[in-house]
């Protein structure tokens, strides 16, 4: 993740809205990807602050209206044909995959919304990294990316009862729709799941990259590379599913799992393998990405082999971790990457370089 500037020369951050030494709105500007200044030119238009950009841009509904997000769109005058028809409203390039959000009415829901929308940007910041595919049903593609931010159902006037499962909302992904409980925003509901659940690392963009990795896997592997994805990741006809679910619930992951998997919950089915690996190189990107343009790596993570990214990677991971245990913090990358899961990464990677080339 790279610092921006603002007109002013301070430093701007990915999710900044407002300029802390000059005051200023800032905003993410889609022409030249930068977040930046916004200059007032008349009643709810702005000019990028960018002098290498200074397009025409209006804020995103989201950002006018309930301040969960700072993206922008291109004023009406900057818009091409081709991006005219592929519009939706007014809202930004990341707004607009939202399908349902939260219900405004319940206290807390704002805040929560606007936790989900700041990890759903670092999502999409990923896949741009990465010029990976994705798109809405009127943009023609398939399968379509929409977001369902659901809370659990409590009758009025029967909090004392426990949820049915028909109340419930399962975090998932089912034909391009991804949805996420709301309570995965809240930091003390996650952590409880985090122990309950024995993770070595539960975060909401964590939630983001999971999901993503199976709508990934209906893009890129379903009925293209099934047999390639099979002799790494297993038969994820045999067990099915559900059954994979229920046994993995009874008796956990085997005891060498970390010799052969990414994570505990990875042992439980192909597609969770999959996915789990999947979330996990993009934390692996995410998280050099950042290192380089902060200084602490010199090379970019998508210009490296995947070996090297890897050792660079484990690398800068035991100086984070220990600098987080000197502060009594979880360490920032748990995960211990074993042979057999670096063959899985080099098949997502294989996956995503293609699918990029493409676009």
């Amino acid at each position: 993740m790279r610092t921006f500037q603002c007109v002013c020369e301070n430093t701007l951050f990915f999710d900044n809205s407002l300029c802390l030494h000059c005051g200023r709105e800032v905003g993410h500007c889609p022409r030249c990807r930068n977040i930046v200044a916004l200059l007032p030119v008349e009643e709810a238009s702005f000019r990028c602050g960018n002098p290498d950009c200074g397009v025409s841009l209006v804020k995103c509904d989201n950002f006018v209206t309930f301040n969960v997000c700072n993206r922008c769109l291109l004023a009406p005058e900057n818009i091409t044909p081709t991006e005219a028809s592929s519009a939706r409203s007014i809202l930004c390039d990341c707004c607009c995959f939202n399908h349902t959000i939260p219900d405004l009415n319940t206290p807390g829901n704002l805040e929560k919304w606007y936790r989900l929308e700041a990890a759903k940007r670092r999502l999409f910041y990923d896949l741009d990294l990465l010029q990976l595919p994705y798109g809405t049903e009127a943009q023609g593609v398939e399968p379509a990316l929409r977001f369902d931010f659901k809370a659990d159902l409590i009758p009025k006037g029967e909090f004392w009862r426990p949820i049915g499962p028909k109340e419930r909302v399962f975090t998932g992904h089912a034909n391009g729709t991804i949805t996420i409980n709301i309570r995965e925003a809240e930091d003390v509901e996650r952590e409880r799941l985090r122990v309950e659940l024995g993770e070595a690392q539960r975060t909401l963009v964590g939630h983001f990259r999971h999901e993503i990795g199976h709508y990934y896997w209906d893009m890129l592997v379903k009925q293209k590379r099934e047999p390639d994805f099979k002799r790494l990741f297993g038969d994820h006809t045999d067990p099915s599913y559900a059954p994979a679910l229920e046994h993995y619930y009874k008796a956990g992951p085997p005891i060498d799992w970390p010799e052969r998997f990414v994570s505990a919950y990875a042992t439980m089915h192909p597609w969770e393998d999959f996915a789990e690996t999947f979330a996990t190189y993009l934390d692996m990107l995410s998280t050099l990405d950042t290192a380089y343009h902060v200084g602490f790596v010199t090379i970019p993570p998508t210009l490296r082999a995947l070996d090297s990214t890897v050792e660079q990677y484990q690398q800068l991971g035991v100086a984070l971790n220990e600098l987080n245990r000197s502060m009594g913090l979880l360490d920032l990358a748990p995960k211990v990457l074993s042979q057999v899961v670096k063959e899985k990464m080099r098949f997502i990677q294989h996956l995503t370089s293609q699918a990029g080339a493409a676009e």
